[in-house]
């Protein structure tokens, strides 16, 4: 049986956050993560904070969405360094910040799911959805990493962990 592209997508695009794979999904990598483990860097500032993190992945998420569904183009950032910030605090902001990277999570799997066999087709300039989509789950996977080993340094991933 033959996959539509969508279809692969999708898979991945699940494992990216909510399927346990090669490796742990973000939700798992931020779950029970508090916002003062999220703002926790290393010594030395050689890391993103996990809530930075969360940020760049909201941003390029975001990007997409509006790429995707065709509307207009949210403001870009100033550079890449910028999509790091934070500029709140507190448990109820970090709540937020992590729903909504799952909510535009969640609105561009409706995207994927709607794209076509011909999503590597693209016509126009720049990269094919699909091209873009795998990008983003790829994405996703260094920077979940990225967030595991954060909180590895910081003592608060599980030692042991159990997923089926």
């Amino acid at each position: 049986m033959q996959n539509k592209i969508s279809e692969v997508l999708l898979e991945n695009w699940d494992y990216a956050m909510d399927i346990e794979d090669w490796s742990p999904p973000l939700s798992h990598a931020l779950e029970g993560v508090s916002s003062e483990q999220a703002t926790w860097k290393p010594e030395g500032g050689a890391a993103n904070s996990i809530w930075e993190t969360v940020n760049h992945l909201t941003y390029y998420k975001v990007r997409l969405l509006h790429k995707l569904k065709g509307l207009a183009k949210p403001p870009e950032a100033e550079n890449n360094d910028v999509t790091f910030t934070v500029t709140v605090h507190g448990e109820a902001e970090w709540e937020k910040a992590v729903a909504d990277l799952k909510s535009v999570h969640a609105s561009l799997r409706e995207v994927i799911e709607a794209l076509e066999e011909g999503a590597y087709d693209w016509g126009g300039s720049g990269h094919a959805p699909g091209e873009e989509v795998m990008s983003l789950i790829l994405h996703d996977a260094y920077h979940t990493g990225q967030i595991v080993l954060v909180r590895k340094l910081q003592g608060s991933w599980p030692s042991k962990r159990v997923f089926d």
